[in-house]
């Protein structure tokens, strides 16, 4: 499955439909929540029926086309059957429980309701709530692809303006010659990770980085009137500059990620728990802002499109244990060489990458110890047609993304 997605450009008009049918989406996912709250025994059927009601209850929801509002109903039932999933497992904690949105940026489309034109430079949504034409701005072309291939049409709503995402049911697979190397890496905060031969890449720090502006928007936002104009413009520039910080993220850690794979046949990484780490308060922003997440995502995005191997190690003791004689060798956080007593001295980052090499290699023999493991791969499955897009896997083509 590929994502492309393309600029959005059109009258003030045209957008405010778009926000509309937004809205629209938004309205049909919260009264099925509602629904299911209070009534027992609901599923997705059930929603589907409800959804028909409120088509003939409410003319808002009967202008929106009818895929569209079924995946607002897909994108309901999603949550609580993920709630129901996070119950079952014996994980203390949050396990999720179905919210109502108030700010849903985007709509999402099956195979009616919209038309490409004989260039693919233009779409046209059919449906009742008057978007009419849009011209398509991005360098993708969709001439390569029928249009049966097409199976969603997404419109999404950010800071800098307003886009169309195209689900493609095409292969993306690339062939490439062995290489023969194997790396293993340490990711960190002060660098962004460090390799087993001893390579430390250095960390950007694009939020760190872009702190000083940040906070002079956020006061220039605070001195305004609230609901004035002047307000929204200040909102709309800092989220501009929240966007920038996210897409300079997101892109460094797509390069470096795309770097590795190509340089390497076998890639070993840490099995980190992100969402754990940041509940340290002391060290949440560096780690948000390093894009460990991203950077494993497109690690393993890139390995299954050029075929080659990624594995996710458990972490447990690779800081602490020699690489050279498997002694223990307890230290802290602030103690950043590792000394044994076998003579071995090494950089703390460099003897743990190390250390995930050799774990990976050897489980790399016995395929169903990791191939099989659901984050060896990414958390994710193959894509399924039918479901929405919130719900495709990591294994889409999110290289395509115009960032």
């Amino acid at each position: 499955m590929l994502v492309f997605e393309f600029k959005a450009k059109g009258q003030t008009t045209q957008y405010s439909a778009i926000d509309e049918a937004i809205q629209t989406a938004q309205f049909v996912r919260n009264k099925c929540i509602r629904y299911w709250m209070d009534n027992q025994n609901v599923g997705q059927k059930d929603l589907y029926r409800y959804n028909t009601s409120l088509r003939a209850d409410f003319s808002l929801v009967k202008d929106l086309n009818s895929h569209a509002c079924q995946t607002a109903v897909e994108r309901a039932y999603s949550s609580i059957a993920r709630f129901y999933s996070n119950c079952k497992k014996p994980i203390p904690g949050k396990k999720g429980y179905p919210r109502f949105k108030k700010n849903c940026r985007s709509v999402e489309y099956k195979t009616s309701g919209w038309k490409l034109s004989e260039t693919r430079k233009q779409i046209t949504f059919t449906d009742k709530k008057g978007i009419g034409k849009l011209k398509l701005k991005g360098t993708w072309d969709l001439n390569f692809y029928q249009l049966a291939q097409i199976k969603r049409v997404r419109l999404v709503r950010r800071a800098d303006g307003y886009y169309v995402q195209f689900l493609v049911n095409a292969e993306n697979k690339v062939e490439s010659q062995p290489t023969g190397k194997a790396i293993g890496l340490d990711v960190g905060l002060k660098e962004f990770y460090t390799d087993s031969n001893g390579y430390q890449e250095p960390n950007p720090r694009f939020y760190r980085e872009g702190e000083k502006r940040l906070r002079f928007l956020q006061r220039r936002v605070s001195r305004t009137e609230i609901g004035s104009a002047n307000r929204r413009k200040a909102i709309n520039r800092l989220g501009r500059f929240h966007l920038n910080i996210s897409r300079r993220r997101e892109e460094h850690a797509k390069r470096v990620a795309r770097c590795v794979i190509q340089s390497n046949d076998l890639v070993a990484y840490e099995d980190l728990r992100i969402k754990n780490l940041v509940k340290n308060h002391c060290l949440a922003k560096s780690i948000n802002d390093a894009g460990w997440y991203q950077f494993r995502k497109w690690l393993e995005y890139f390995g299954v499109k050029f075929g080659k191997i990624t594995i996710a190690v458990n972490p447990a003791y690779t800081s602490q244990q020699c690489s050279d004689c498997g002694a223990t060798v307890k230290k802290s956080l602030s103690t950043r060489t590792h000394v044994c007593r076998c003579g071995c001295v090494l950089d703390r980052d460099w003897n743990a990458a190390i250390n995930i090499l050799k774990l990976a290699l050897s489980t790399a023999g016995h395929v169903g110890t990791w191939i099989l493991h659901p984050n060896a791969l990414g958390d994710s499955t193959s894509t399924l047609i039918g479901e929405i897009l919130s719900r495709q896997v990591e294994s889409l083509n999110k290289e395509s993304l115009h960032l």
